[in-house]
């Protein structure tokens, strides 16, 4: 076990050669297009070909208020910021891979789950979906996801 050890740090490590010298390219995009500027954090980062979004809510685009409507239309919402916020950095909704979903009431999984499949071509990405103490601005439902952006 420790001599398996030993070989992964030292692979890693680039012992055997095996180093590319690579350095990531790291972008903070923050152009304001679904979430208002101000917050203390990026709408979306990119490194290299992938692009991680932070949690986005069921807000009207520029602005801090909630759709209103409940879930259903939080939901909705919710998942056209994100594809407004993928298009905006060049990604699409097929290109995510993994998203991540919060709650406030996880006995509105479901409600959420027939608008989420929507925007999926029957590949949908990987997925955890939790239950929260809160979520930013009282909103019903938080996504985060992450997407390898293609290049032409």
């Amino acid at each position: 076990m420790l001599r398996l050890a030993l070989l992964l740090v030292m692979m890693n490590a680039g012992l055997f050669g095996c180093t590319t010298n690579r350095v990531s390219t790291v972008e903070f995009l923050n152009p304001g297009t679904v979430l208002p500027n101000g917050f203390p954090f990026s709408e979306a980062v990119r490194v290299d070909d992938t692009l991680y979004l932070s949690g986005m809510v069921g807000i009207k685009p520029g602005t801090t208020e909630l759709v209103p409507g409940g879930i259903e239309a939080e939901s909705r919402r919710t998942m056209e910021n994100i594809r407004m916020t993928l298009e905006a950095h060049g990604s699409s909704m097929d290109d995510v891979v993994k998203c991540t979903v919060m709650l406030a009431d996880i006995s509105e999984w479901s409600a959420f789950n027939e608008i989420y499949k929507t925007y999926f071509n029957d590949r949908y990405p990987a997925r955890s979906a939790l239950g929260a103490n809160g979520l930013a601005l009282g909103a019903r439902i938080e996504v985060e996801c992450i997407a390898v952006v293609k290049h032409d």
